[in-house]
């Protein structure tokens, strides 16, 4: 009996075991189904990959927004502005590990100073600069003051820097004293071809304003100037109404605008103009170096400037000569009757010296396409305490970094690499940035998208400024429309709608106005050499009623932490307001699938900006026929670039995201754009400034101009000797733009 059971149970094993295998089979048949029907229900409820995509993006830039607070801002500048922080200082070191030490707790995958040896300048401490009066034996009767007045709560700061012209050259010229208004072009033509003062041998005096103070320098040693005295008058740096500081914001009568007074156009380190200052560079000699005045330079307040220019001789000066101070404003030269012996003789014992710089420079790491660079950087160095120029920037820059390493803290990645950068020495003449843009020019080339300068924050309270590539007016638009306005009666509109109604671009398009970069910051070397798609943001003041330059206490030892907290940004909205503009465009640079970037924004503008030139040209029309000039080739090139924009912008709104070849190569276009417009021979005389469409004026550092080789060639060309010439020289430059354009018309076309 028990044989037979168990021979059962071996027969039932028996017939279980040939069973398996099917039912595995069955069971594997119906899995598939399953899953054949989950993906195709799947498939149709699905949100897409972008929309998904999309919505994380925004939500995490809204978060990044969110997390900046206008608190941290005020806390960093008050920190930031105790001491000042002079270029190649231990000051200024010690400021840079602080930087270093911060962001990485901050959470940067990285924070590293970058070091370089340039040439600096300073006033010679046994031997201070000043400017005096002496009478017909040589005597002092009157001497300029040696330094500005400290302002309350700082007279225990010992390292204020005492007001000079950084680079000037050392001398004690004496002479006659003429007033040349802003040392401008136009201001010597007017005196010497309409009034027929001849400026040589002279000593000029000029108010500071309209133009960079070393094109000031330059004019005036064309003009045979052996010294120039530089001063702030109260037309320009006083604001009707308004006290000086510390009342007030405006600018004291002991109060001198420090700066330094080189024509570098892009050079960098004066010694080592287009390769990084490094150990092992070769170096100039300073009278084989970049951009050296050969004259004595010096900067006064306008107290001084009112004993210097009492007593003018000469003829009346023209009405826009006239500024603020309480005098004739006569021109010269020399001084009226028994005052007519009198001279003016300058002291200037200004020392150049090589010292060591640093830059700090911080990552994180780009998730999808670490070989792209998206840079966010901003100047750390400050003639003296840097209220405004450049610590309001510094302290957005810093509250940026805070930000970003949080989410970076908390698992974020941008697409693309973001590099934060604090540069040292741009005071004096934008070299930090520079060095490092030249020692890493090959890699910067390949993988850098795109450069947000990140200078003062707040330079006035009216409303947004921007200056930008028209590769990213659409951006900026839309970016702003996203940002609440901080201005009082705009508390429930965006940014966009206030500084659309405050600074509207009325001539060619419905939008708030947006400038054209020129120089004068540490963008340059990324735009105007390496072709980098560039922009900026701050609050400024109302244009067209603000008459004063700049802000009135720009680079002098009144630049406090109070005198923002006080009259400038007393909450700090607007800093708030600039940390997230600037922010919000280096996120959507790093962190966007598609890059930002409009060319048809692009081809409107260079429509526009050949308008403008070939307005300039109908003002000569008989010499264009006489000199067979046309403009019809740089039409024909704008015309085809407009064509290969639009149809540029068609493929990429059929582009398939999820292909991540396709993704590369549309954006490769869009990122290389920029360069597209960079010839490497420069412009001419000016060959660190390689971009065709912009480039900072020739007569002023500051502004941009747009066709900058045919404008040059076309400033005043009717008092050119050589008409012949001159008027070749305005084909060549059509010649080279007109290819430019056609060239880069043709880096938008389809790949084959």
């Amino acid at each position: 009996m028990l044989m037979h059971l168990d021979d059962e149970e071996d027969e039932v094993h028996r017939r279980s075991k040939r069973h398996v295998p099917r039912l595995l089979v069955i069971a594997a048949l119906g899995a598939v189904v399953l899953f054949c029907l989950g993906f195709v229900l799947g498939w149709f409820t699905r949100p897409t990959k972008e929309t998904t995509t999309t919505s994380d993006h925004r939500n995490m830039r809204n978060a990044f927004w969110a997390e900046m607070k206008a608190e941290n801002i005020k806390r960093f500048l008050r920190n930031f502005t105790q001491t000042p922080h002079l270029a190649g200082t231990e000051e200024n070191l010690l400021f840079a590990r602080q930087i270093q030490a911060e962001w990485k707790e901050f959470g940067l995958d990285s924070a590293e100073l970058a070091s370089y040896d340039i040439l600096l300048s300073y006033p010679n401490e046994s031997q201070p600069n000043y400017i005096s009066i002496t009478d017909e034996l040589g005597n002092e009767i009157f001497n300029t003051s040696l330094h500005e007045p400290i302002p309350p709560g700082y007279e225990y700061v010992s390292n204020v820097v005492p007001p000079f012209n950084a680079y000037s050259a050392q001398g004690e010229p004496e002479g006659d004293l003429v007033y040349v208004n802003y040392a401008r072009t136009e201001d010597f033509f007017k005196l010497e071809r309409e009034m027929k003062i001849n400026c040589t041998g002279k000593i000029v005096i000029a108010r500071y304003g309209r133009i960079f103070r070393g094109n000031k320098v330059k004019n005036a040693q064309l003009a045979g100037a052996k010294g120039i005295i530089l001063y702030s008058d109260p037309m320009d740096y006083c604001a009707p109404g308004v006290e000086p500081y510390p009342n007030g914001w405006n600018l004291p009568g002991g109060g001198a605008q420090r700066g330094n007074v080189l024509n570098l156009n892009g050079a960098g380190d004066p010694l080592t103009p287009g390769y990084p200052a490094k150990e092992y560079t070769y170096r100039y000699g300073e009278a084989e170096g970049v951009g050296f005045p050969k004259i004595p330079v010096h900067p006064i307040g306008y107290s001084d400037a009112e004993e210097l220019l009492r007593n003018m001789g000469g003829p009346p000066p023209p009405e826009s000569w006239k500024g603020n101070l309480n005098i004739s404003y006569n021109i010269g030269p020399g001084y009226l009757g028994h005052n007519t012996t009198r001279k003016v003789r300058m002291h200037i014992h200004t020392k150049n010296e090589i010292r060591r710089i640093y830059n700090v420079i911080g990552t994180i790491k780009g998730a999808v396409e670490p070989d792209r660079y998206v840079i966010l950087g901003g100047h750390r160095d400050s003639w003296v305490f840097g209220g405004i120029d450049p610590q309001s920037g510094a302290s957005v820059v810093h509250e940026i970094v805070r930000s970003a390493g949080k989410l970076t803290k908390e698992g974020w990645r941008p697409r693309r690499t973001i590099i934060f950068a604090s540069w040292d020495a741009e005071e004096y003449g934008l070299i930090g940035s520079t060095e490092w843009a030249e020692e890493n020019v090959k890699i910067l080339q390949e993988r850098g998208v795109a450069y947000i300068n990140a200078d003062s924050s707040v330079e006035g309270n009216y409303t947004l400024r921007v200056d930008c590539t028209p590769l990213m007016y659409s951006l900026v638009y839309n970016i702003t429309k996203e940002i609440p306005s901080p201005d009082e009666t705009f508390e429930s509109k965006s940014l966009y709608e206030s500084w659309h109604q405050k600074d509207n671009w009325t001539e060619h398009r419905d939008d708030p106005r947006i400038n054209k970069l020129g120089s004068g910051n540490d963008f340059e070397v990324f735009f105007q050499r390496l072709g980098i798609a560039s922009g900026r943001a701050r609050y400024t003041k109302n244009r067209k009623e603000s008459r004063f330059s700049g802000y009135p206490v720009y680079h002098s030892v009144y630049e406090t932490f109070e005198i923002v907290n006080k009259f400038y940004d007393p909450t700090f909205r607007n800093h708030l307001t600039v940390a997230q503009v600037r922010g919000g465009l280096v996120f959507e640079l790093a962190d966007s699938i598609i890059l930002p970037f409009n060319c048809q924004d692009y081809a409107d503008a260079l429509d526009n900006y050949a308008n403008t030139i070939i307005e300039i040209g109908k003002n000569h029309k008989a010499q264009l026929d006489m000199y067979s000039v046309s403009f019809d080739s740089l039409n024909s090139a704008i015309e085809n670039f407009t064509r290969s924009a639009k149809a540029f912008h068609i493929r990429l709104q059929q582009l398939n995201t999820d292909s991540p070849l396709a993704v590369r190569s549309m954006n490769d276009q869009l990122m290389f754009l920029e360069r597209a417009f960079i010839d490497p021979l420069g412009l001419p005389g000016r060959p660190f400034y390689r971009h065709i469409i912009f480039a900072p004026s020739s007569h002023n550092k500051y502004a941009g101009e747009s066709f900058p080789g045919i404008y040059d060639a076309m400033f005043d060309i009717e008092s050119k000797a050589d008409q012949q010439k001159a008027w070749e020289e305005v084909k060549k430059q059509i010649s080279i733009a007109a290819f430019t354009v056609q060239a880069a018309a043709g880096t938008l076309e389809e790949v084959a």
